[in-house]
């Protein structure tokens, strides 16, 4: 450190001027360096960054924020659940957006409900955040609601109106997909389906990847069994499926619900994977521990996290450029012990198609 610039802990906090002096360049230099602006020379920008290290000087946020007029905070409305793939969401959002720089706010709440969504949207705008991530997964009705900064949507189309809208895909269709065709591809006539409850955009679309999957390969497509997402509903699947020798595979939307069809299952004197192949959805990593350990389609949370909130901050930094591509989110299934060939007696029918 440079003799007689270096301070103590009792010292007062330095400012820019102490920075331009130390620097040798002008405080509007110093601004405009540690606002990432154009038009300084990479030395000035050089000198300015190393005389703010060596100061210990950090940029006033709350100063920028009212010369910009924007408070660095993004709002979140979410699902009020502790939901593994909600939760885990959420929890990659909270890291991306304060990796961007901003705070997060966050409103909860109930399932899908309008007015509250309404609510909770109106209330993050009136805080002054600079854009709203809606990670609500389901929306019954219409969103009375126009919001005067950029909104992300993930994983659902967009429910009510807003200075720029943005979207991101958590690749539920793709992931279903390979879910299915993992079974098929094991030699499995067909695979049958437990759903998630079909109020949310999530299950709707893995239901379409399921179905695309059969389709694809010209296979038959069984009757739907509906859950609603607990281990409990895969349970009560389970038990119905468990008497229909056809049942070789199933493919549930979700990882609790394969949890409770396995036991369901085993109970019953299906063995999995030797007489019953299941894959479950999300990744939830606790499930690598079953026995057998569970297959699983992975959820990309922390990719569609970071991808969104790049997009969101760049609406909100320049609102007068075209958004950057969109990229498509991974598509990862984890292989393990849940899932086989089928038994050499399958049945070649499956009871409810033609």
């Amino acid at each position: 450190m440079t003799p007689g610039v270096g301070r103590n802990v009792d010292s007062p906090a330095p400012r820019s001027a102490d920075v331009a002096r130390v620097a040798g360049v002008s405080r509007k230099t110093v601004s405009r360096v540690l606002n990432d602006e154009p038009y300084v020379s990479d030395e000035a920008r050089r000198r300015v960054l190393a005389a703010a290290e060596e100061l210990g000087y950090r940029l006033n946020h709350a100063a920028r924020a009212l010369a910009s007029g924007r408070s660095r905070s993004i709002g979140v409305v979410a699902l009020g659940t502790a939901g593994y793939g909600t939760a885990s969401l959420l929890v990659h959002i909270e890291q991306a957006v304060r990796d961007a720089g901003y705070a997060l706010r966050v409103v909860n709440t109930p399932d899908g409900d309008p007015k509250r969504i309404a609510g909770a949207v109106e209330s993050l705008h009136e805080q002054g955040v600079d854009g709203v991530v809606v990670s609500e997964p389901i929306v019954e009705g219409e969103v009375s609601v126009r919001v005067d900064v950029p909104v992300l949507f993930v994983g659902a189309p967009p429910a009510f109106t807003a200075a720029r809208t943005v979207t991101v895909d958590m690749g539920a269709h793709a992931l279903a997909r390979a879910a299915t065709d993992h079974l098929l591809d094991l030699g499995h006539v067909t695979v049958h389906h437990l759903a998630g409850p079909q109020r949310w955009y999530a299950s709707k679309d893995r239901l379409e990847g399921w179905r695309a999957a059969l389709a694809a390969r010209g296979a038959p497509e069984p009757p739907v069994v509906e859950g609603d997402w607990s281990a409990a509903s895969g349970y009560a699947a389970g038990r119905a499926l468990a008497g229909d020798s056809s049942v070789t595979a199933v493919f549930a939307s979700g990882d609790e619900m394969a949890v409770g069809l396995i036991h369901a299952l085993r109970e019953a004197g299906r063995r999995v994977p030797e007489d019953v192949s299941v894959v479950g959805f999300d990744g939830n990593p606790v499930f690598a521990y079953l026995t057998p350990a569970l297959t699983t389609a992975r959820q990309p949370f922390d990719a569609a996290a970071r991808e969104g909130i790049r997009l969101l901050v760049h609406a909100i930094e320049k609102p007068d450029t075209d958004l950057p591509p969109v990229s498509d989110p991974p598509v990862e299934l984890v292989v393990r012990g849940s899932t086989a060939p089928p038994p050499p007696h399958q049945g070649r029918t499956v009871p409810g198609t033609s």
